[in-house]
C-alpha cells in the first residue's frame, strides 16, 4: 500500500510539474514580480499549486480499484442520457468519457450521498455500493472522449483566463489543475475538460458562483472553495469564453 501511495504522490507532482513548465512562461510575462500585486499574484500561484498537491496526497488511500468490465454492465442505464461510450449528445448531460475515473467516483457518490443535487440523477445511484461506482467510473475513464469546436469569437478571451487566470481579480488560471491541454489531473482527481460541452461547462461555472454564496449552488469543491472562489469573480462572458476554449482543447 505505501508503494501504491508513493507512486500515486510522483505522478501528481509530475504533473504539477508538467504544468507549471507551459503555465508559468505565460504569467510571468505579463507579472512585475517587485510590484505588490505581482507578489499577491505568486503567492496564490504557489497555494493553488499546493493545494493541488495536497487534495492529492490526502486522498490517495481513498481510491477504489474499479473493474471496468464489470462496470460495462453496470452502465447500461447511464447510456441513456449519458451516452453508451460516455459521450452524451445532449449538453445538460456531461461527457463521461475520459473524465477520469477519481474525479466521476467522487462525483457519484456526492449525488448518492446528498452533498450534490442534481435533479436529472435523482434516484440513479442510490442503491449502488462504492465499489458498484468504482467499477462504473473505471468503465468511463478507459472511453474515448469525442472533440468538441471553440467559437472562434471567444478564443482570445478564453484562452487568457484558462492559461493564464485574472491578475487583477486573483484569479487562478484554469490550467493548473486541468492541464494546458485540458485533459485534466487524473492522480489529483481534477477531471479533463477538453471535449466536454461547454454549455456544460458554463453551467457548472455559474452553480459554482451561485454556491460561493447560496448553498443552492454547487459547493461540493471542499472546505478550500477552490472552484466557487474562482468562479465567483468570471463574468457571465469570461465564462462562456473559457468554457468554449477548454471544451474545444484537444
Amino acid at each position: 500500500m505505501q508503494c501504491h501511495l508513493l507512486a500515486f504522490a510522483q505522478i501528481a507532482v509530475m504533473k504539477i510539474i508538467e504544468n507549471l513548465s507551459v503555465i508559468w512562461p505565460l504569467v510571468s510575462r505579463k507579472l512585475n514580480r517587485g510590484t505588490p500585486q505581482g507578489k499577491r499574484i505568486m503567492v496564490k500561484t504557489i497555494a493553488t499549486i499546493a493545494l493541488v498537491l495536497g487534495t492529492s496526497l490526502a486522498h490517495a488511500g481513498d481510491m477504489l480499484q474499479g473493474d471496468a468490465a464489470a462496470g460495462e454492465a453496470k452502465a447500461i442505464t447511464c447510456g441513456a442520457c449519458h451516452g453508451a461510450d460516455g459521450n452524451s449528445v445532449v449538453p445538460s448531460f456531461p461527457k463521461l468519457a475520459g473524465l477520469g475515473d477519481k474525479y466521476l467516483l467522487k462525483q457519484m457518490k456526492d449525488i448518492r450521498d446528498g452533498r450534490r443535487v442534481v435533479a436529472a440523477m435523482a434516484g440513479q445511484v442510490d442503491n449502488m455500493s462504492d465499489q458498484d461506482l468504482a467499477d462504473i467510473a473505471a468503465f468511463y475513464d478507459e472511453q474515448t472522449r469525442t472533440p468538441e469546436l471553440a467559437d472562434a469569437d471567444l478564443m482570445e478571451l478564453g484562452r487568457k483566463v484558462y492559461m493564464a487566470g485574472i491578475m487583477e481579480r486573483k484569479v487562478a488560471a484554469c490550467s493548473g489543475c486541468h492541464s494546458p491541454s485540458g485533459k485534466g489531473n487524473g492522480p489529483g482527481g481534477f477531471p479533463g475538460l477538453a471535449g466536454q460541452h461547454p454549455d456544460y461547462i458554463a453551467a457548472q461555472l455559474k452553480m459554482f458562483r451561485t454556491g460561493y454564496e447560496d448553498p443552492a449552488g454547487r459547493t461540493n469543491d471542499g472546505d478550500s472553495k477552490i472552484m466557487r472562489t474562482t468562479a465567483f469573480e468570471l463574468s457571465d462572458k469570461e465564462i462562456e469564453a473559457v468554457a468554449s476554449y477548454a471544451a474545444g482543447l484537444r
